[in-house]
C-alpha cells in the first residue's frame, strides 16, 4: 500500500471516522482504523458494532492495499504535522512509513483481513432530507433521551416517516420531547436510533463541506446516512417506543406565553440556589399577570418576576431547573408557551402559536 495525500485533508478524515472508534472495546482491532487504497482513492473506516462510519478521499502516486492501524496513534501524528504533503507506504513487514517533510514514522500495522466487515444497507426504504433541517431536529429531542442503559429503547429517540413530515420523540422518565419537520420523504415508518450516535451524525453532516441534503437508507436492523464522501450506519434499537401521544394532556388549566430568552435568564440565576440533591428544585408562581421564579437554599435565595401574557387559574409548581433550562436552549422561538393544569401534574411547553414541537416536563413534588 502507497499513497500521497495533504496533511489538511488526512487529519478531516481521520476526524470523521474517530467517532465510531470505542477506546473501551475488548476487540483490540476495533481500536484501529482500516486504511484501503483502491487506484486514487483511499477509503478510512471504522466501526464500534453499534456505529461504522466510512469516509473517502482523493490521493496520489498511490498503490492498492489495505492494513489496520491504531486509531488513536496514528490521529495524533497526523494532527500533530505540518500543513504539508504525506506519505504512507508499507515495507516487506507489513509495516508503515510515514512520511511528512523531515519527519518519518515507522507504525506497526494489524492485518485488514481481520477488521469485521462494516455493512452497510442495501435496499429498504430511502430519502433525502435537508441536512439543517434534521440536525434542527435532533437538537430539539436527543437531549431528553434516557442516558441509563437500562431503560432499554428510552436511550433512543424514534423518527417517524409520514411522507410529508418527519417526527422525532424522546423521553427519560421525567420530560419528553417532541418534533418535527416537513420534509417530502415518500416514506412511512418508524425507527428508534441510539440518541448519543444521533448526536454524532448531526455534528459529522453539519460539518459537512457544501453538502445541503443527507440521504437516509434503512432495513430492518439498521439506519444508513450518506452525505459528499461520508457513510454512517447506525444499529437500529429493538422493542416498542412509548406510545408518547397519549401520555399529552388534552386540556389545561393555566397558561402563559413569555419571552424565552428572558425566563431563560432568570431560569439559571435561580439554578444558582437550586441544589441538585434537592432535584435542582425552582419555584415558578403564576399570579396577577406576573411570573416569579424562586429558589432557596443554605447559602440563600433569589426571587425575580417577569411579565408575561396569563390565562387561567393562579399556580404555584415546581420544576427541576435543569429540565425547563434544556427546553430553553434547544429552542429559538422569541416567545413560548407553558400550559399546566396543576402543581402535580404534567406542564407542556410548545410555541406560542402551532406545535412544531412539543415537551413535557413533570413537575417537582414540593413540601407544604
Amino acid at each position: 500500500m502507497r499513497f500521497t495525500c495533504t496533511q489538511q485533508s488526512l487529519n478531516r478524515a481521520l476526524g470523521i471516522v474517530l467517532r465510531a472508534v470505542s477506546s473501551r472495546t475488548t476487540i483490540p482491532i476495533l481500536k484501529g482504523i482500516l486504511f484501503r487504497v483502491e487506484g486514487d482513492t483511499l477509503t478510512l473506516s471504522s466501526s464500534n458494532l453499534d456505529l461504522s462510519i466510512e469516509t473517502k478521499i482523493k490521493v496520489q502516486d498511490s498503490e492498492d492495499g489495505a492494513y489496520v492501524i491504531g486509531a488513536k496513534l496514528i490521529s495524533e501524528i497526523v494532527r500533530r504535522l505540518p500543513n504539508a504533503m504525506i506519505t504512507m507506504s508499507s515495507d516487506e513487514r507489513d509495516n508503515l512509513k510515514l512520511v511528512c517533510l523531515g519527519s518519518e514514522f515507522l507504525i506497526v500495522t494489524m492485518p485488514a483481513e481481520e477488521y469485521p466487515s462494516i455493512g452497510f444497507t442495501d435496499g429498504g426504504k430511502r430519502c433525502k432530507v435537508s441536512i439543517k433541517a434534521l440536525a434542527d431536529l435532533v437538537q430539539k429531542t436527543s437531549f431528553a433521551a434516557s442516558v441509563d442503559e437500562k431503560k432499554g429503547i428510552l436511550t433512543g429517540c424514534l423518527v417517524r416517516f409520514y411522507g410529508s413530515y418527519i417526527e422525532m420523540a424522546a423521553i427519560d422518565g421525567f420530560r419528553m420531547a417532541i418534533a418535527n419537520i416537513e420534509a417530502d420523504s415518500g416514506i412511512t415508518g418508524d425507527i428508534v436510533i441510539p440518541a448519543g450516535i444521533l448526536n454524532d451524525i448531526s455534528r459529522l453532516i453539519q460539518e459537512a463541506d457544501g453538502a445541503e441534503e443527507v440521504d437516509i437508507k434503512i432495513d430492518e436492523k439498521r439506519v444508513e446516512f450518506s452525505f459528499e464522501e461520508t457513510r454512517i450506519t447506525a444499529r437500529q434499537l429493538e422493542g416498542a417506543f412509548m406510545a408518547y401521544r397519549d401520555i399529552l394532556p388534552k386540556e389545561y388549566k393555566t397558561r402563559f406565553i413569555i419571552n424565552r430568552e428572558e425566563l431563560l435568564s432568570s431560569i439559571e440565576r435561580a439554578s444558582l440556589f437550586a441544589k441538585e440533591g434537592k432535584n435542582n428544585l425552582i419555584k415558578i408562581n403564576v399570579s396577577g399577570g406576573m411570573i416569579n421564579i424562586s429558589s432557596r437554599s443554605e447559602e440563600g435565595n433569589v426571587s425575580e418576576s417577569i411579565s408575561a401574557e396569563v390565562e387561567g387559574d393562579d399556580i404555584l409548581i415546581g420544576f427541576n431547573s435543569k429540565y425547563i433550562s434544556d427546553v430553553l436552549k434547544a429552542v429559538t422561538d422569541e416567545d413560548v408557551a407553558f400550559e399546566m393544569t396543576g402543581r402535580e401534574s404534567s406542564c407542556l411547553i410548545k410555541p406560542a402559536d402551532g406545535e412544531k414541537y412539543i415537551y413535557l416536563v413533570l413537575p417537582v413534588r414540593m413540601t407544604a
